[in-house]
């Protein structure tokens, strides 16, 4: 099977990601430019016996996306203990609402956000109440 062990984010700005990711989710970052040959960060998202992947932020290669275009590529959805205040930081630390707070009906709030570097992300509170 070809299960998903590492993701990456494109970012323009590599402070900025740092920061909003940092801020927003608790991520913290590691310098693997080196070995990568470009400004390239690993993130850690969690403690090793929790489930979930790290993953990096990596410096974009091309144009990034236009506002409003359709998805190309993978979103990554971070799970959350607490939806409406993980909004709030998202959007206190320059990120924007793409597609508003629903109900998975028994099971979950999920939402889409633009991180400061024009990327789509969700996130998803579990939640058996929520309709």
């Amino acid at each position: 099977m070809g299960r998903l062990i590492h993701f990456e984010i494109h970012v323009d700005n590599m402070e900025r990601a740092k920061k909003f990711y940092g801020e927003v989710f608790g991520w913290t970052f590691e310098d693997w430019s080196d070995y990568a040959g470009m400004p390239y960060f690993g993130a850690v998202t969690g403690a090793e016996n929790t489930p979930g992947i790290n993953g990096a932020l990596m410096q974009r290669q091309s144009p990034p996306p236009e506002p409003n275009q359709a998805l190309n590529g993978y979103a990554c959805t971070m799970g959350v203990e607490d939806y409406d205040s993980t909004e709030a930081k998202i959007l206190t630390n320059g990120g924007k609402v793409a597609l508003p707070k629903y109900a998975l009906p028994g099971m979950a709030w999920q939402g889409y956000y633009v991180d400061t570097e024009g990327n789509i992300f969700g996130i998803h509170q579990p939640d058996e109440n929520a309709k």
